[in-house]
């Protein structure tokens, strides 16, 4: 069906659909229940039994970023200090579903929504370890699997900057004062075009829509990672602005390593682009708990 609007899905997946695609597939999960656990931009996702997730693509364009976790996220195991999401399943379009959907190992945890600063700061060493790591998987290996390289040309910040204007005014009614002033004044002294181009193997995707967090808030796994490419650094390294505070960002440097200033530029606008995309499509579904903790990350990533 043709998408009315950016969030629209192009195939739905209804549970019932989604049970008899898996079972039809994988007859050792024929009775477990099927659950829908929510969907994303690209993806709806379903809990089977309570060991596995599955994800099926609601849009075209997230086939081909599905086949490449299929290839790329079993090499990663040597490289990932927190836990992932590696496909286990591996299932074909079926009763008129026309794309490819893969399953995963559950992993437990919640999403990081509402923590305090105290929790936030507990994951500060973690992640730092976990995107050196990752940062220095192979560029040879990748390439060899069919990374892209950036695709969304994120070093451009002019072309982005215009982008969030008009973000701003689609959420201004949103906003209260202070937020928009906030956030307006953040655009108008932003004053660098575009950054060097660096090539780091990425996740692609990071924000708090893609982590989970154990009992006491700290960061316990890192799931989604359709966005995989070859790109800046910044793009990933856009959490240690939106999700940890200020006071616990030199505690993630020291491990990862010092970063350049055009890096620091390009990671705390991304940060704050995220979010506010994340905002925008929460207020479509008028989800007021994710309008929050993006109007929170938001703040936090303009905090210094």
């Amino acid at each position: 069906m043709g998408s009315s609007n950016q969030w629209d899905a192009e195939w739905e997946v209804s549970e019932e659909l989604a049970h008899k695609l898996i079972s039809n597939q994988f007859p050792q999960l024929a009775s477990k229940i099927v659950q829908k656990l929510g969907h994303g931009w690209d993806n709806t996702v379903y809990l089977v039994g309570a060991e596995y997730v599955f994800r099926f693509p609601r849009r075209e364009v997230a086939i081909n970023s599905l086949r490449m976790e299929r290839k790329i996220l079993p090499k990663l195991k040597d490289y990932c200090s927190i836990e992932y999401s590696i496909p286990l399943f591996f299932g074909e379009g079926d009763y008129g579903y026309p794309a490819p959907f893969l399953g995963y190992r559950y992993l437990s945890g919640e999403f990081p929504i509402g923590l305090t600063d105290k929790q936030r700061a507990l994951s500060a060493t973690t992640l730092a370890v976990f995107l050196k790591n990752l940062h220095a998987f192979p560029m040879q290996i990748a390439q060899e699997n069919g990374v892209q390289h950036d695709h969304r040309n994120l070093t451009d910040i002019t072309m982005r900057k215009e982008k969030m204007h008009k973000f701003l005014s689609d959420i201004a009614l949103h906003l209260s004062e202070e937020e928009y002033l906030a956030l307006s004044n953040y655009l108008e002294q932003l004053r660098t075009k575009k950054v060097k181009q660096k090539y780091t193997f990425l996740h692609g995707d990071l924000h708090f829509k893609n982590m989970l967090v154990d009992e006491n808030g700290k960061i316990s796994g890192i799931i989604d990672w359709g966005d995989i490419n070859i790109g800046h650094p910044a793009c990933d390294l856009n959490v240690v602005y939106s999700f940890l505070p200020p006071d616990a960002r030199s505690n993630f440097f020291k491990v990862y390593g010092e970063v350049d200033e055009e890096t620091e530029i390009l990671a705390r606008l991304i940060a704050i682009y995220i979010p506010i995309l994340i905002m925008m499509q929460a207020i479509n579904l008028n989800d007021i708990r994710l309008i929050d903790e993006a109007k929170a990350n938001i703040k936090r990533a303009l905090a210094d």
